[in-house]
């Protein structure tokens, strides 16, 4: 299996911005289409690690570290936390000398795509929804494992970030992935590190407090606003929420398709990266995949 330095091997890292300090992992043609990849809570640019030369070799694929993450910018905390995220996607874009941009997010990542594209329409070319949070689900509609999923997230969060130690950081990594031995040591090194610094520390020690308490969560009622072409790209054995999400998230955004990454849990991009680059790339080349769903079979 490959490290992290080695899949990145001639990417650039770089950092862009205006407003914001923003550290960026890039590949492909400046003058490709952009496609922004952003990570979880807690995460970095590295989650991508294992797409971004694939995704690279048809589009500008830039990794980012959202602020208050990773080696961004540490802005002074703000309970404002998904349109703080939002707005720097936006000065991304600008530092970038574009009018638009494709964004995938994956977890926490998802929410602030989804709140993107609804506040930003016209500077959002295409989603993808990777297992996203945020969604203020209906619980008639879908099945919610409160203690496998955000409790034990919220619990191991805690932990890593107010002792990161190698073991605290390898828990709450192995939530993320189907199978615990996923999770490399070179990875558990990189985290440690990153939640070691004691700028990184305290933003992500106010991250965690602030994000697991679900405020702004978008309801599904304004989900149905989104107008821009999506992706609902979910895994088989994600914490918390099942294929079942995927699929009612799918229903809820009028042009949007469904794909389930199998044998995979919150993290498919890692797990199974040539299957996820596979949907990734065919979605955004304008190919349906897997179960689709239109404005005319759109939720009631």
């Amino acid at each position: 299996m490959n490290t992290i330095w080695l899949d990145l091997l001639g990417a650039e890292v770089r950092y862009r911005g205006r407003e914001f300090k923003t550290r960026t992992i890039e590949t492909g043609g400046h003058n490709a289409e952009k496609l922004i990849l952003i990570h979880g809570v807690g995460g970095h640019a590295e989650a991508y690690s294992r797409n971004l030369h694939r995704l690279g070799e048809r589009y500008h694929a830039i990794a980012i570290d959202l602020v208050w993450h990773g080696l961004s910018a540490k802005p002074p905390f703000t309970k404002e936390m998904v349109p703080t995220y939002a707005r720097q996607i936006i000065d991304l874009i600008d530092d970038l000398g574009a009018r638009k941009a494709s964004i995938e997010g994956e977890s926490l990542g998802g929410w602030v795509t989804m709140y993107t594209a609804l506040n930003y329409t016209d500077r959002v070319e295409k989603i993808i929804l990777n297992t996203t949070a945020g969604v203020r689900w209906k619980t008639d509609e879908v099945k919610i494992d409160h203690a496998g999923g955000t409790n034990t997230l919220r619990e191991r969060s805690l932990a890593a970030i107010k002792n990161p130690t190698r073991d605290t950081i390898r828990k709450r990594l192995e939530w993320l992935m189907a199978s615990p031995d996923r999770v490399t040591d070179e990875l558990v090194d990189l985290r440690t590190a990153l939640y070691s610094r004691p700028d990184t520390n305290a933003s992500l020690t106010n991250v965690f407090a602030n994000s697991f308490a679900g405020h702004g969560s978008i309801p599904e009622d304004d989900i149905r606003k989104i107008r821009v072409p999506t992706l609902v790209l979910w895994s088989d054995k994600n914490p918390g929420t099942g294929p079942d999400a995927g699929k009612r998230l799918s229903a809820l955004i009028p042009n949007a398709s469904f794909h389930c990454v199998n044998d995979a849990a919150h993290w498919p991009q890692w797990e199974q990266p040539e299957d996820h680059d596979r949907a990734v790339l065919a979605f955004l080349d304008g190919k349906l995949l897997g179960e689709s769903r239109t404005a005319a079979s759109a939720a009631p």
